[in-house]
């Protein structure tokens, strides 16, 4: 069955030159943990996308049950959690692995630093990475407010605070975020649309560029 629709789709799109580029690749050995147990540093990218993947499996579902807005947001955290089957499961993976997946990334970028992987020809990959670094960081920060319960508005006024502080553009930062005066109704409804809409959209192109650059150039060598 499987290899008749890919034999169907091979005829119209000639997709196996392609496939066996990406299975044929060799993976060089000092990134090979069965070889160098040292090697397991470099898996720390690769963990980190997987995390990614989880967050967004987890999010695409949490979204088909949350209301975002001031009155329903907290209700629907509540009814996902205590009456949807499985939900509080997919909540748990996608709460913690927000976290999680800054841990690795942290590693990961750790790694790169100081193997100098960040050195020519891989300036730009360095570049989008840290990027992709900031994005994260802005998920995460726009994804605290949604439950909308006390700690999470309290602490997204915190934030809100600390992104006005800057001369000159902290106060269009803070409108920006706030979408009004006060943290409320516009706020949640704008956090919403940068967690689910404009952040992951900046996120995957980021990443498609990431992969590409590290396909073209191949993984770094050794220290």
């Amino acid at each position: 069955m499987l290899k008749s629709v890919y034999n169907w789709i091979d005829e119209r799109l000639d997709i196996t030159p392609l496939w066996r580029d990406v299975a044929d690749h060799e993976v060089p050995e000092h990134v090979n943990p069965a070889h160098h147990f040292s090697a397991f540093v470099y898996c720390f990218g690769g963990l980190t996308f997987f995390i990614t993947v989880i967050q967004i499996l987890s999010g695409m579902f949490l979204t088909m049950y949350y209301v975002p807005d001031i009155l329903n947001a907290y209700k629907s955290v509540d009814f996902l959690q205590s009456k949807v089957a499985f939900g509080v499961i997919v909540r748990g993976m996608h709460h913690w692995g927000a976290s999680l997946v800054i841990v690795m990334m942290f590693l990961h970028t750790l790694r790169v630093f100081f193997t100098g992987s960040y050195k020519a020809p891989r300036e730009m990959n360095w570049v989008v990475g840290m990027l992709i670094f900031f994005v994260m960081l802005g998920l995460g920060f726009t994804g605290y407010l949604l439950p909308w319960d006390n700690k999470a508005y309290f602490a997204t006024q915190v934030g809100i605070q600390i992104a006005a502080s800057p001369p000159i553009i902290g106060e269009y930062v803070k409108t920006f975020l706030q979408g009004g005066d006060i943290v409320g109704a516009q706020t949640l409804t704008r956090f919403f649309a940068l967690h689910v809409f404009f952040l992951p959209a900046v996120l995957l192109a980021l990443l498609g560029g990431h992969f590409f650059m590290i396909r073209k150039q191949g993984i770094s060598g050794p220290l």
